[in-house]
């Protein structure tokens, strides 16, 4: 080979990388627990993952297993086209990692926030849900089971009054549900905006839900009449509410 002369080497392809598309849907108030069989909201989340015949998993730490939800859990999603099934912690628990991998969506019941969180980290599920949601499992759930994503939610979970807690920190911000349905929702989140405890809070009504996509908000879903979620925050030291886009979804 001549001297200076090299061998040119034929170049390799360039690798495509897939980046999955992540979702949360975090509902206010409403849904299978109250309304069993409707399956409106229900429908939605299905939809998100893209699947044929989806996976999906009831979570029901927050009320201790509650059986009731869980007959209402199946008495809704049983009608749907899909492959429900849950986990319970207050029984036998089956390997965390392995049941969390083969779900396409996750639904997370309402109840007590902190001991939900902490029944979680004692086993690791806060771990293998996000995790799973990186990989794009659909993360969804109502009140606990939708504040429980954010970096705050404001919970019930102590009976003397409404207080902010650290969750998962999946999405930055502090969320609160059941806005329009519970008279001390509306007041406490004024009260925590103006003491400038935060800088904003989203809120999100009883039959409403806040759509994430890959950590930014999407859309607020309504399956309720003029229901709504909203960004309240301090504008010129008055407090505002901005209603998010939203669409109506029915069956």
């Amino acid at each position: 080979m001549p001297k200076g002369v090299g061998v040119r080497l034929p170049l390799s392809a360039p690798r495509l990388i897939m980046v999955k598309e992540r979702n949360i849907v975090a509902i206010g108030g409403g849904g299978f627990g109250r309304d069993p069989g409707e399956g409106i909201i229900e429908e939605y989340i299905l939809k998100q993952t893209k699947k044929k015949k989806p996976n999906i998993c009831f979570i029901p730490t927050a009320t201790g297993d509650n059986e009731a939800y869980k007959v209402n859990y199946y008495a809704t999603f049983s009608k749907l086209n899909c492959n429900p099934s849950h986990l319970d912690f207050f029984k036998r628990t089956p390997d965390l990692k392995r049941l969390i991998s083969n779900q396409d969506a996750i639904f997370v019941g309402g109840g007590n926030t902190k001991s939900m969180l902490a029944v979680w980290r004692e086993w690791g599920l806060d771990k293998i849900l996000k995790k799973g949601y990186k990989n794009g499992i659909v993360m969804s759930g109502v009140s606990a089971g939708a504040i429980c994503w954010f970096q705050n939610g404001i919970t019930d979970s102590w009976s003397s009054n409404l207080k902010i807690m650290p969750c998962m920190n999946i999405i930055k911000g502090t969320c609160c549900p059941h806005y329009d349905e519970e008279p001390e929702r509306r007041p406490t989140v004024k009260k925590m905006i103006m003491s400038k405890k935060v800088k904003n809070i989203f809120a999100v009504d009883g039959g409403a839900a806040l759509h994430i996509k890959n950590e930014n908000i999407f859309k607020s879903v309504s399956f309720r009449e003029q229901k709504s979620s909203y960004e309240v925050s301090l504008l010129r030291g008055k407090l505002v509410e901005r209603s998010f886009k939203k669409s109506f979804i029915k069956k």
